[in-house]
């Protein structure tokens, strides 16, 4: 099978200065307000999975009209076009190459869903034509891509909202504001939990792409691999050159939630990971079972992340969610558990700024278009670019670690007791489903403990580690380091 770690690059100053330099462009909406009345056009990219959820939310808004269905899949079409025509008159265009759609000067937004290693060059390249973009969560594959996208999208004065629905809900909003009281003592741990089961995806030979397929648009930005089933159309989370692991998957929209939850959070100054893809041997190489430790600084809190993905019980009722450690207690499932008290109380209603306006997290993104408030957005890019950028720092932890034996105490694990007690219950879960961690039998990684640079957003001395925060451009589709 085609080799499928990319060759490091190393990253430097030099480095940045060579690549090309991107040009803003322009259409209709650059400067427009649109009113209530005007319609907004979207060429929605990606018609698998969360592209039908796109479509879904488009569809019921009014005047809002999908102008492009664009994947380089022609099968997904047929099934889009028939679900569009029961909502709207005008038939979608469609198109394999997302450029074509980018080239109507119509088109005032370009709504994707695509695998994670389209999503940053795609929301470049709708900026640079001047078109407002909603983004999948992760933004970004690696991490200086999303930087870059943020830069472009301000360069370019657009609207860019991330995918990450939880920034769209009053309740998380409120429990922001209730951390920042203090009102059960200081936050200590900001704990994301990813319990979500991933069985084995076997092991699928090369072979050429269907006729419907480009492949070469589907590889797009990634280093150059063959065509596999294993790839097109789901199993791509769990290969590095495509996706980032479930942490990365459903685990961002906990991440997301974790860090906003901790106040002035933005990037880690120190990062570690240990875990490994243990209990079958498959062709995936991302982690199926994993923690994470992110230190935002010495005056703010802790955040733990939790994936797992063999069938597990749940911790404090939460299989896929969000729990606070405070010093007075414990906030999981919407209640305050005291320190010693076996039985939680609600939480208080407090003030807070109001999520979702203009109807969730779509709504309230098709209302900033309109208006070109961007203030107004829920889940701004700069927002989905922090919390993308913390799951791409565990993971190149992981990626950097060590094989060992397992080892909960161990003095290379920073964190403290709230470290041990979770991988401690890592071993425990695992050990119950007959899986040892004995850095043989299943291969458990010793990540390797990241000092990071919040401002300029890279590892500290370390030319590894910070060659995973890019990766080699592919002729015809690079991402530019340079705005």
């Amino acid at each position: 099978m085609t080799r499928l770690i990319a060759n490091r690059r190393q990253f430097s100053a030099a480095a940045l200065a060579s690549m090309a330099t991107i040009a803003i462009g322009g259409t209709k909406s650059s400067a427009k307000v649109l009113g209530a009345n005007e319609k907004v056009r979207v060429a929605l990219a990606g018609l698998n999975g969360r592209g039908a959820a796109h479509l879904e939310e488009y569809l019921r808004m009014k005047n809002v009209e999908i102008a492009w269905l664009v994947d380089p899949d022609s099968r997904t079409w047929t099934r889009r076009i028939t679900q569009v025509a029961k909502s709207q008159t005008n038939p979608p265009k469609t198109t394999k190459d997302v450029r074509k759609a980018l080239e109507d000067k119509d088109v005032d937004v370009v709504s994707i869903a695509t695998p994670n290693h389209w999503h940053s060059l795609m929301t470049i390249w709708a900026c640079q034509a001047g078109k407002d973009v909603y983004v999948e969560k992760p933004c970004s594959q690696v991490l200086n891509e999303g930087r870059i996208a943020v830069e472009v999208a301000r360069k370019s004065n657009r609207i860019v909202q991330h995918g990450t629905q939880g920034r769209s809900m009053d309740s998380w909003s409120q429990l922001a504001e209730i951390v920042k009281s203090e009102r059960y003592g200081k936050l200590l741990v900001s704990r994301a939990i990813c319990y979500k089961l991933r069985p084995s995806i076997g092991i699928k030979a090369d072979k050429p792409a269907p006729s419907e397929v480009d492949f070469n648009i589907w590889n797009g930005p990634a280093p150059k691999h063959s065509y596999n089933e294993n790839f097109v159309h789901y199993n791509w989370h769990w290969f590095w050159d495509f996706g980032n692991g479930d942490i990365g998957n459903q685990g961002v929209h906990q991440m997301d939630v974790a860090r906003w939850l901790i106040p002035g959070a933005t990037l880690p100054v120190s990062v570690f990971s240990v875990g490994g893809r243990v209990g079958y041997k498959d062709q995936g190489q991302t982690p199926n079972t994993q923690v994470g430790w992110l230190d935002f600084g010495s005056d703010k809190a802790k955040l733990i992340f939790e994936v797992r993905g063999f069938p597990s019980d749940k911790y404090r009722g939460e299989g896929i969610g969000n729990i606070l450690h405070f010093e007075q207690g414990v906030v999981a499932g919407g209640k305050f558990f005291a320190k010693g008290a076996g039985k939680g109380e609600p939480l208080p209603k407090v003030d807070a700024p109001k999520r979702g306006v203009g109807g969730g997290i779509f709504g309230n993104f098709i209302e900033a278009v309109r208006t070109r408030k961007r203030e107004m957005q829920d889940a701004e890019i700069l927002e989905g670019h922090y919390s993308s950028a913390c799951c791409h720092l565990v993971n190149v932890s992981y990626r950097l670690g060590q094989k060992a034996d397992f080892s909960p105490q161990s003095d290379k694990i920073p964190g403290g007791q709230a470290m041990q007690e979770t991988i401690e219950r890592m071993g425990t879960h695992l050990k119950a489903r007959g899986i040892e961690l004995d850095g043989t039998t299943n291969e458990y990684l010793l990540g390797k403990q990241l000092a990071f640079d919040p401002k300029a957003e890279i590892c500290l001395g370390d030319n590894d580690a910070n060659a995973l925060l890019t990766r080699p451009s592919r002729a015809g589709f690079v991402v530019p380091e340079k705005v």
